[in-house]
């Protein structure tokens, strides 16, 4: 089992940056694919980025390339994401997810964070 809780969210004026933790329990992070997901008001959950546990690969919804950057902790049982340019549509509560590698769909989540960016 893996519990997840995140931080770090908040509001900020567009172009802002923000940092956003999640912290795991129950197990070290390194042994699973972590990513991060968001979910604006009156719409679905949506893939922001995920970092996975063979050879640290990371991967962008084009939305947030170039922008956001995950990685992880060296205590090893936390995982970043780093929110630069932001953007009013960024809005969003954003949830860190856990998986086994090899798995499709992500198995643990957190309970979120809300980010606001102001215009």
């Amino acid at each position: 089992q893996v519990q997840l809780v995140e931080s770090g969210g908040g509001l900020v004026q567009t172009g802002g940056s923000l940092r956003l933790a999640c912290a795991a329990s129950g197990r070290t992070v390194n042994s699973y694919d972590m990513g991060w997901f968001r979910q604006a008001p009156g719409k679905g959950r949506e893939f922001v980025t995920a970092i996975y546990w063979r050879r640290n690969n990371t991967y962008y919804a084009d939305s947030v390339k170039a922008r956001f950057t995950i990685s992880r902790g060296n205590a090893k049982n936390t995982v970043y994401l780093q929110m630069n340019s932001l953007k009013p549509e960024d809005t969003a509560v954003y949830y860190c997810a856990a998986k086994i590698p090899g798995r499709t769909s992500f198995d643990y989540w957190g309970q979120g964070t809300q980010v606001t960016v102001s215009s």
